[in-house]
This record gives C-alpha cells, sequence and structure tokens, in this order.
C-alpha cells in the first residue's frame, strides 16, 4: 500500500501525531515498523474505550508492521497518575499477575497473535533490575518544573492536593520501556500525551530516533458523560456475551454513535463517513443506525452472525419480554441460605447489597419471570438452575455444587 494511504488509515480520527512528516520518512524506508502500546493491568476486564487503542495497533499491523505489546505489571504496581486528582492505591504483584493473564488472552480478540507480528513483552523484564545509580540517572533527564507542565500534576500542585515523588516517577518509567524496546511509534490515548512526548525525550537523550507519538480519544461510557470505566460501571466489555454487548449498545444516547461507528468499529474511515452522513441528514432512522452499530460490535468480537443473533434475542427479551437464549450459568459451591440480595451480588446481577434490596423492593428482580418483592432467603438448591434476572438485561443462572463445602 503507497504511503499516503497508510498514513491516511492510521491517522484518521487521531488527536495528536507527532509527527505527520516524522511517520511519512519511517514509513518510506518499507520496513515494518516497531509500534509500541504499554497496558497497566489494573482490571480483569478489556472494554471498548480501550479497545480504541488496540484496533488502532491492529491497524498498524495489518499494514504489515510489528505490535510490540507491552505488559505493564512493574509499572501497575506504581500506578499510572494520568487524569488521576489523588494518587490511587498500590495493587500487589499477585492481583496485577492475575490481571495480566486476564489481559493477554483478550487482546488476542483484537490483536493477530501471530509471532511476527505480535511481541509480547513484560517491563519488569528491565524496570525490576534497576538499582539506585540506574534510578538517579533516570530521574537527572528530567526537571521538576518539566513534571509540572503535566496538566493533572499542575492542577493537583496549585490546589495543594498531595503528588508523590513515586508518582513523578511514573512518565519515566513508561519512557524507559521505549528506550528499551526501540519503538518507532507509540500508541495511547489523549490522557498519555505527557507520557509518550516524554518516551521520545528519553530516546533522544539514549542516542536513538524518536518515537512517533499518535493519540487517540477516549470513548465516553454508556452514562453519556464520563470516560468509558469498568470503576464507574458505564463500560462494553470485548469479552461480555453477544446479548449484552447488543443491549449495552443500544442504551447508549443517539448523539454518541458517530464517534462509536468511527471508533468502537473496524470499518474503514469511507464507510464511517457514509454512514454517519446518512444519519445527520436523517436519511438513516437513530434506532436502525443503533441497531447497525450494535450488530456491529457484537460480530467484531463474537463473529460474523452473532450479531444477528444477539438482535433477535434483544427483540425477545424487550418486544415479547420472554427469557434470552443465552444466560449466563455462575457456579457456587455450598447450600447456605442467603437472601435474595446476596444472590444477586454472587451472580454478578448487582454492584452491592444495599443497591440490591433496592431493587427487589422497586419490583425489578424476577425469578424465572415471576416478581419478586421481599428479600427472603433462598439456597442454593431452590434457585438451582432457575434463571433470575434484574431489570431488562441483566440475567443469570445459578449452579449449584452442594457437595462441596461453601467457599463464598
Amino acid at each position: 500500500m503507497d504511503v499516503d494511504r497508510q498514513i491516511q488509515l492510521l491517522t484518521v480520527g487521531a488527536v495528536d501525531v507527532i509527527s505527520e512528516a516524522e511517520l511519512r520518512k519511517k514509513l518510506e524506508t518499507g520496513r515494518p515498523l516497531r509500534v509500541k502500546l504499554g497496558i497497566d493491568p489494573t482490571a480483569s476486564d478489556i472494554h471498548l474505550g480501550f479497545a480504541v487503542v488496540l484496533r488502532r495497533l491492529r491497524r498498524f499491523q495489518d499494514l504489515g508492521h510489528v505490535a510490540v505489546l507491552i505488559i505493564g505489571d512493574f509499572t501497575a504496581m506504581v500506578g499510572d497518575p494520568s487524569g488521576k486528582s489523588v494518587t490511587r492505591p498500590r495493587l500487589s504483584k499477585d492481583e496485577v499477575d492475575a490481571h495480566a493473564q486476564s489481559y493477554i488472552e483478550q487482546v488476542t480478540r483484537i490483536l493477530d497473535p501471530a509471532p511476527e507480528r505480535l511481541e509480547i513483552v513484560r517491563n519488569s523484564a528491565w524496570l525490576g533490575s534497576l538499582d539506585m545509580e540506574a534510578v538517579l540517572q533516570m530521574t537527572a533527564q528530567v526537571t521538576v518544573a518539566r513534571m509540572l507542565e503535566r496538566d493533572d500534576f499542575a492542577k493537583r500542585y496549585q490546589s495543594g492536593v498531595a503528588i508523590s515523588l513515586m508518582e513523578f516517577l511514573y512518565p519515566l518509567l513508561q519512557a524507559t520501556d521505549s528506550v528499551e524496546v526501540r519503538a518507532d511509534v507509540e500508541l495511547g490515548g489523549t490522557d498519555q500525551l505527557f507520557n509518550l512526548i516524554m518516551g521520545r525525550h528519553l530516546q533522544a537523550r539514549a542516542g536513538q530516533d524518536q518515537q512517533i507519538v499518535l493519540t487517540t480519544p477516549l470513548l465516553v461510557g454508556l452514562d453519556g458523560e464520563q470516560k468509558m470505566s469498568k470503576s464507574l460501571n458505564n463500560y462494553i466489555g470485548i469479552a461480555e456475551i453477544p446479548s449484552e454487548q447488543f443491549g449495552k449498545v443500544m442504551s447508549i444516547a443517539d448523539e454518541m454513535m458517530p464517534a462509536y461507528f468511527q471508533y468502537a468499529t473496524d470499518w474503514p474511515p469511507e464507510q464511517v463517513a457514509d454512514i454517519t452522513g446518512q444519519l445527520a441528514e436523517g436519511a438513516l432512522h437513530p434506532n436502525a443506525a443503533k441497531r447497525m452499530l450494535a450488530r456491529a460490535v457484537v460480530d467484531l468480537y463474537h463473529g460474523a452472525g452473532a450479531g444477528d443473533a444477539a438482535e433477535a434475542d434483544f427483540d425477545r427479551v424487550f418486544k415479547a419480554h420472554a427469557q434470552p437464549e443465552e444466560v449466563p450459568e455462575v457456579p457456587v459451591e455450598g447450600d447456605i441460605p442467603r437472601k435474595l440480595s446476596q444472590w444477586l451480588v454472587l451472580l454478578g446481577l448487582a454492584a452491592g447489597h444495599r443497591e440490591a434490596a433496592r431493587q427487589i423492593k422497586g419490583g425489578a428482580v424476577k425469578i424465572e419471570g415471576v416478581p419478586i418483592t421481599e428479600d427472603v432467603e433462598y439456597t442454593a438448591a431452590q434457585l438451582e438452575g432457575r434463571a433470575v434476572q434484574n431489570g431488562k438485561r441483566k440475567w443469570a443462572r445459578l449452579r449449584a455444587n452442594t457437595g462441596e463445602a461453601d467457599t463464598h
């Protein structure tokens, strides 16, 4: 593919490209570029918001370049301060390792796993062995004034909110990753811009060609206000079952659709422009467009035809008020009686006991289609195999193992 077309496909919808002229120069060499993306495994699920940058990385792969995926098992324990108003708690090594394994399994839903197209490395391989002399050499390469150029650091400093020295180290650690893997390009969300530019700085100090910085927007979550985040419970997970993905996409606000067509699908820019243009002109009804979007997202992560099946399931539940064909099963050991609110939390149908009790009282909870409005006790045997519903989209079926000791 000619360089002009590559640049169009690689930069369309990007927020920052530093710089396109440098990217053109690297592409004109004809060699596969090493395109870096760092992931700090701080949660178990990858959602459509993070998939935006993963899909951009896949586009580089499809054009013949090499994805260098850095699992930030060391930096995750430090904690990325980007966009944070307070210092966040440190994660343990066991927590990070568990999240990392989940991330590696999920990224292959998006990235080409062929060895010549994907390198996966952990940054503890080089950061974990740094001694004090190496840390001092690293910190000598940047000033405190430069660090305070970061918008989030500056705001916290001006408002008197604590900033730990460990947080100051984070951009340097991420930049060191770029030096170690000799990155030609680094991708990230717009909140990563300072860290990515720091990678250019350290590469120049190390005598390397500076990496191209390319940032993508932060996808707004289901609440229509804040960026998609599992902690805010406004996310669509790429590993969620088709019916859940379809239903969640159908719940987004109409005005969010153009961004989702551009960043949550793998459509080429011309197709995105055509659909969003029809939507803006009124030639395409918002409901039809949203269904098209939901089918595209489900097909992307579950295979061709999965979107049609999910749409049929959606209509069965929301139009005919019937049970979906696919109800997730949740294994539970033991047979200790629990209140229904406790069962809802165990089954993943509610975030907490108070919320669950409120939803039961409000009539949102059903067992096999029968509304339950009192928070009474059930044994696992009583709920075994029965579909439990909370609201319109949340379903689960308990699979009891009463022959073993209870572990909850």
